[in-house]
C-alpha cells in the first residue's frame, strides 16, 4: 500500500519541530555561546589539564558535540516511509527473520465503547522484577464514577523464581487466593486478565506461549509452555476460587486499552519508557552505580513500543478477512538494518557497544527512557573531557554507567526548577559545576530529548499514515493512548512530539490521552472487552440459531413442497395453486419470425419488437409511461392508452398496417383458462382501473385494438414473468424446463407431464404449471421454521397470514427481516450501545439492497460501515461485523429455502420421466438472485444436497417478461402451424 507522498519540510517548520520547554534549539542560538565569561579551572583531582583556561574553540565544540543530535525534516519523513514499508512487508509476511519490526497480532480485536461494566482481577508478573501484582478493577459502564483499583504487591522468593515453574504459578495462585480472602467475593465466577512481561509468543487472546525467561526468572519446564494454561492449571489445583483467565495482555495493549474516552476512537497505544526493574542476582542487565542491575533493555516492557488496530484481512498470519486486530509493531528493533545508520551519534554507538545486545533495538536505544539519561551522561563525560564543562573535570560517578536516570534529565531541564537541580544532581556526582555550566548541560538535555521526541514522532507518524490509508479516510480522527515513564517525567516531550506528528501528517486529526494505568486499568479493560463480546456473541448466535437451518429441515421443507405440489395439482386443497399456463412446449430453436411483446407490471409499459432469426433474437422495444389518471382511471381508457402506446411504437419501426403476433405480459394476479384467455383477480401496484377485475384481459385488449379503426394486431398469449423467464432462457437451451425469479417477490415455474394437470383435459404432452410458491406454508406447514421476526414482518405486511414463503425469501421482506433482528439486538444492549435510534425504527428503512452490498466480498468494513451511517445509525467495527452476519443468517435461510423449493420441483420431473438422473436447467431471473454476492452459489449449493441425482444448470434470463414472452408467443405460433399441417 503505498504511503502519503510529502514535500520536504520547510527550515522554518524543522525548527518548529525542536522547542523543548519553551527552549529554542541549541544550533540556533550556538553562535551566542562561546569562551567570553568562563572562569579558568582549578586544580582538582580528575581534572585532565588543571589551572589551564577553557578552549578557546569551546562553542564550536559545543556546537559539533550537539549537532550531532539534529534531525532534519527530510530524515524524519525517510524514517516514517522506511518504518511504513517494514510494517507492511511484516503485516504481508515477506519480512526477513531480521526484520526492522515484527507486527505481532495480539488477538485484542476490539477497542472499549464505554457500557463495560463488572468486576475484573488483574495479575501482573514480570511487570516490577521479582514481585507479582493482583488488583481489583471495578468499570461503572457509561455514565458511571470510576472506581480506584485495589491491589496488593507480593514479593517472589528467590527460591520461587530459580525453581520449578509449577511452584512459580502455584505461588501466583496462592497470591491470588490470599488477595480475594479480604474482598467479599463469595463463589462468584471471576474474570481474569494476565500481564506477563516477558517474551512470548502470543497465538490467541488467551493462549501465549514463553520463548525464554528474563529479569532472573529461571523457572523450568515453562519455556515453550502456554503459560495462561499453566496459570488456570494451579488455581485449579488451588481450588479456593472459579477464576477463569479471559486474556493475557502486552503493556502496550494494556496502554491502549486503559485509555479514557477521548474526541476520536483511540485506537492506538504509544509506550516510551515504560518502568523497569531492578535486581539484585547478578543477572542480565548494566551495573548500576550501587551495585544494583539495570534490566536488559531489550525486554517489551522497558523500552518502547506502539500498537494499533488493524484490519484484519490485512495480517497474513491470520486467517481472517473481516474486523480488525490489535496489532503489537515492535518497533525498537527498527533500524538494526542499518537504516538509522546517519542518524547515530559517536554516543549511540558507545551506548550500543556498552549494551548487552549490541547492534540490537537501534531504535529503543535512541528514545527509550531507560537510555536517553546514559546518553545525556555520555555527553557530558564527553564535554567536560575535552576541557569544555565542569573545568574540563570528571568524576568516578559521571563516567560511571547508569547513574544519570531518566527522572534526574527530566528535572534538570525543568524551566523552573531546572538550575537548581543542576547543581545538586551533579554536585552528587562529585562534579564542580560553574556558572556556564547549568545552562549547557541543559541543552545538552534538550537536544537528547528534543531528537528523541522527533523519531518518536516520525515511527508514530507511520503507523497514523498506515491507518489513514488503509481505511481509505481523507482526515483520519484518532486518539492515541500514551504511557511510559518519559511521557509521565518529561511534558515537553508530549509537546514535541504532537508538532512533529502534525507536521508530518497533516491528514491527521490526532489526540493523545494518557493512559490510566495500563497494567492494572489497561489489561481489566482488554478482559472486560473479551466478556462483553462473549456475551454479545452468545446473545447473537441465540438470536441467529433459528435461520441456521440442517439438512433434515431443508429436506422437510422439500418433502412438505412436493407434497403440495401433487394436491395442488389434483385441486386439492393446497398452499400451492399449481395454475396451469397452457404454455404446452418450450423452445426447440426452429422459431423464426417477428413478434411483438407487451410488458405491464408497473407504471411503465414497454412495447418490445422482437426478431427471431437463425443467428439469434434481437429485441427492440420503447418505454412508455402510465399517468397515474389513467392508471386509476376507467378499463376503457387503460387499453386505448396501451393500443396508443403500440401503434406509435409500429410507426416508429415502420411496421404500420402489419398484424405481427403478440405476447401480452400481465404482472398482476389472473386465473388463466386459455394460452389467450386470463381473468384479472385484482389489481395491485397502484393500479385501480375501473371495470377490469373480473374480465378477460386478452379481450379488453382486443376491444381496444376494435376500437382503433386500421389497426391489425394479433394476441396469441398472455404470459406470466416466470414462463417468460423460462422461455427466455429455454430459447439458448432446450433443457431449460424450469423457470425462477426471486426478487422483489419469488416464484418458480415447471413442465409438468399433462396427465398429472387434473384442471386440463387430455394426457400426453407437457404443460408449463406456474406454482405460485410464494403462498407456500400459508396453510401453517412452515410454522415450525417461522421465527418471532417473521411474525412481526408478516404482521405488518398488508397481507397478513398470506405469501408465508415469499416474505421468508424474497427481496421485499429480507430487510424488514433484518430490521427487526437489529432492533432486538439492541434492545439486549448487543448493537449500538444499546442506544434505539427512530432511523431504525422506521418501516422499510433497511432495504433488502444493503444486504447484497453488505455481504460483498469486495467490501472492506468501513465501507459496510458507511452504509449502516448513510442510515443514521452510530456504529463501531464490532457493530458493523454482527449486522454483516445478521444479513448473512437470513440471506442465507432464504436461499438454502429457495433451494429446498427448487430440489422439490427438479425431483418431481425426474421422477415423473423415471430417470436414474435428471439433467436439467433453470432460468433465472430477479435482483436479488443476481445482485447478491452468495444468494445463486447458496441455492446451487442447496440443490445438489437434496437433489443429488438431478445435475442442475442455472441460467440468468435476459429480459424474460419482453423477449420471454415473444418466444411464448413464437412457440405457440410453431405449434399451430404443426397442427395445420
Amino acid at each position: 500500500m503505498p504511503h502519503t507522498e510529502r514535500g520536504e519540510l520547510t527550515p522554518k517548520e524543522s525548527n518548529q519541530l525542536l522547542l523543548p520547554g519553551g527552549h529554542p534549539p541549541m544550533w540556533n542560538h550556538m553562535d551566542s555561546i562561546g569562551p567570553i565569561g568562563l572562569p579558568h579551572r582549578e586544580g582538582v583531582p580528575g581534572c585532565s589539564q588543571e589551572g589551564l583556561p577553557y578552549p578557546s574553540n569551546s562553542s564550536e565544540l559545543v556546537l559539533e558535540c550537539l549537532q550531532q543530535f539534529k534531525v532534519t525534516g527530510t530524515q524524519l519523513q525517510q524514517i516514517q516511509a522506511s518504518l511504513l514499508d517494514s510494517m507492511e512487508q511484516a503485516l504481508g509476511g515477506q519480512a526477513s527473520p531480521a526484520s526492522a519490526v515484527r507486527m505481532l497480532p495480539t488477538y485484542v480485536g476490539s477497542i472499549p465503547h464505554g457500557t463495560e461494566q463488572g468486576d475484573f482481577v488483574v495479575l501482573e508478573l514480570g511487570a516490577t522484577g521479582a514481585s507479582l501484582r493482583v488488583l481489583w478493577v471495578t468499570l461503572m459502564g457509561t455514565g458511571g464514577h470510576r472506581m480506584e483499583p485495589r491491589s496488593q504487591e507480593f514479593v517472589i522468593p528467590p527460591e520461587v523464581m530459580l525453581g520449578p515453574g509449577q511452584q512459580l504459578f502455584d505461588f501466583a495462585a496462592h497470591c491470588l487466593s490470599e488477595f480475594l480472602d479480604a474482598l467479599p467475593v463469595g463463589k462468584q465466577g471471576l474474570q481474569l486478565g494476565f500481564s506477563f512481561s516477558f517474551p512470548c509468543h502470543q497465538t490467541g487472546l488467551d493462549r501465549s506461549t514463553l520463548i525464554s525467561w528474563t529479569k532472573g526468572f529461571r523457572c523450568s519446564g515453562v519455556e515453550g509452555h502456554d503459560v495462561v494454561q499453566l496459570l488456570r492449571d494451579a488455581i485449579k489445583r488451588h481450588g479456593a476460587y472459579n477464576i477463569d483467565v479471559v486474556a493475557v495482555v502486552n503493556d502496550t495493549v494494556g496502554t491502549m486499552m486503559g485509555c479514557e474516552p477521548g474526541v476520536g476512537p483511540c485506537e492506538v497505544g504509544l509506550v516510551v519508557g515504560e518502568p523497569w526493574a531492578i535486581c539484585d542476582d547478578g543477572g542480565e542487565g548494566a551495573q548500576l552505580p550501587d551495585g544494583q542491575i539495570l534490566m536488559n533493555s531489550s525486554l517489551p516492557d522497558t523500552g518502547t513500543n506502539a500498537c494499533y488496530m488493524e484490519e484484519a484481512r490485512h495480517v497474513a498470519v491470520l486467517d481472517e478477512d473481516r474486523g480488525r486486530v490489535c496489532v503489537s509493531v515492535e518497533w525498537g528493533s527498527f533500524g538494526d538494518d542499518g537504516v538509522l545508520g546517519p542518524m547515530l551519534t559517536i554516543f549511540d554507538h558507545a551506548l550500543d557497544r556498552e549494551s548487552l545486545n549490541p547492534g540490537a533495538q537501534r531504535f529503543e536505544k535512541m528514545i527509550g527512557g531507560l537510555y536517553l539519561g546514559e546518553l545525556v551522561r555520555l555527553v557530558l563525560a564527553h564535554l567536560a573531557q575535552r576541557g569544555v564543562l565542569f573545568g574540563g573535570c570528571t568524576s568516578p560517578a559521571l563516567l560511571s554507567r547508569g547513574s544519570i536516570l531518566l527522572e534526574h534529565v527530566a528535572e534538570m531541564e525543568d524551566p523552573w526548577a531546572g538550575a537548581a537541580r543542576v547543581h545538586a544532581l551533579l554536585q552528587d556526582l562529585g562534579l564542580n559545576v560553574g556558572a556556564s555550566d547549568v545552562e549547557l548541560v541543559q541543552y545538552v538535555c534538550a537536544a537528547v530529548f528534543t531528537r528523541a521526541a522527533r523519531l518518536c514522532a516520525a515511527a508514530l507518524a507511520a503507523v497514523l499514515s498506515r491507518l489513514q490509508h488503509s481505511r481509505e479516510q481523507q482526515i483520519l480522527q484518532i486518539a492515541v493512548a500514551t504511557g511510559g515513564r518519559v511521557f509521565e517525567q518529561h511534558p515537553s516531550f508530549l509537546s514535541i512530539l504532537q508538532e512533529t506528528v502534525m507536521l508530518l501528517t497533516p491528514e491527521c486529526d490526532v489526540s493523545f490521552i494518557p493512559s490510566v494505568d495500563g497494567g492494572g486499568r489497561g489489561v481489566a479493560m482488554v478482559t472486560a472487552v473479551a466478556a462483553r463480546l462473549a456475551a454479545h456473541r452468545h446473545l447473537l448466535e441465540e438470536t441467529l440459531a433459528p435461520f441456521q437451518l440442517n439438512h433434515e429441515q431443508l429436506a422437510a421443507v422439500q418433502a412438505q413442497m412436493r407434497e403440495a405440489m401433487v394436491k395442488g395439482l389434483r385441486g386439492e386443497a393446497s398452499s400451492l395453486r399449481m395454475l396451469p399456463t397452457y404454455v404446452r412446449a418450450t423452445p426447440d430453436g426452429s422459431e423464426r419470425g417477428d413478434f411483438l411483446a407487451l410488458d405491464l407490471g408497473g407504471t411503465n409499459f414497454r412495447v418490445l419488437l422482437v426478431r427471431v432469426t437463425a443467428e439469434g433474437v434481437k429485441i427492440t422495444n420503447q418505454i412508455y409511461s402510465i399517468p397515474e389518471n389513467v392508471a386509476q382511471g376507467s378499463g376503457q381508457q387503460l387499453f386505448d392508452h396501451i393500443v396508443d402506446c403500440i401503434v406509435d411504437f409500429q410507426q416508429k419501426q415502420g411496421l404500420s398496417g402489419q398484424s405481427l403476433p403478440l405476447g401480452f405480459t400481465f404482472s398482476f394476479p389472473c386465473r388463466q383458462l386459455g394460452l389467450d384467455q386470463g381473468i384479472l383477480l385484482n389489481w395491485t401496484k397502484g393500479f385501480s382501473a375501473s371495470d377490469c377485475e373480473g374480465q378477460d384481459i386478452v379481450c379488453l385488449l382486443r376491444e381496444a385494438i376494435g376500437r382503433r379503426q386500421a389497426v391489425e394486431l394479433n394476441v396469441v398469449a398472455i404470459v406470466n414473468d416466470t414462463v417468460g423467464t423460462m422461455m427466455s432462457c429455454g430459447y439458448e437451451d432446450p433443457r431449460c424446463e424450469v423457470g425462477l425469479i426471486v426478487g422483489t417477490g419469488t416464484n418458480a415455474c415447471y413442465m409438468e407431464e399433462l396427465r398429472n394437470v387434473a384442471a386440463v383435459a387430455g394426457d400426453s404432452g407437457q404443460m408449463c404449471i406456474n406454482m405460485e410458491w410464494g403462498a407456500f406454508g400459508d396453510d401453517g406447514s412452515l410454522g415450525l421454521l417461522r421465527t418471532c421476526f417473521d411474525a412481526s414482518v408478516d404482521q405488518a405486511s398488508i397481507n397478513p397470514g398470506k405469501q408465508s414463503f415469499e416474505k421468508m425469501i424474497s427481496g421485499m421482506y429480507l430487510g424488514e427481516i433484518v430490521r427487526h433482528i437489529l432492533l432486538h439486538l439492541t434492545s439486549l444492549g448487543v448493537l449500538f450501545r444499546g442506544q434505539q435510534t427512530q432511523r431504525l425504527q422506521t418501516r422499510d428503512i433497511f432495504k433488502t439492497k444493503f444486504l447484497s452490498e453488505i455481504e460483498s466480498d469486495s467490501l472492506a468494513l468501513r465501507q459496510v460501515r458507511a452504509i449502516l451511517e448513510d442510515l443514521g445509525l452510530s456504529l463501531t467495527s464490532d457493530d458493523a461485523l454482527m449486522v454483516l452476519e445478521v444479513c448473512q443468517a437470513v440471506s442465507q435461510r432464504a436461499a438454502q429455502l429457495c433451494g429446498a423449493g427448487v430440489a422439490a420441483v427438479v425431483e418431481k420431473i425426474r421422477e415423473n420421466r423415471g430417470l436414474e438422473e435428471l439433467t436439467v436447467s433453470i432460468g433465472v431471473d430477479g435482483t436479488l438472485y443476481k445482485l447478491h454476492p452468495h444468494f445463486s452459489s447458496l441455492v446451487a449449493a442447496t440443490v445438489r444436497e437434496l437433489a443429488p441425482r438431478c445435475v442442475v444448470t442455472f441460467l440468468q434470463s435476459e429480459d424474460g417478461s419482453g423477449k420471454g414472452a415473444a418466444l411464448v408467443t413464437a412457440v405457440a405460433c410453431r405449434l399451430a402451424q404443426m397442427a395445420r399441417v
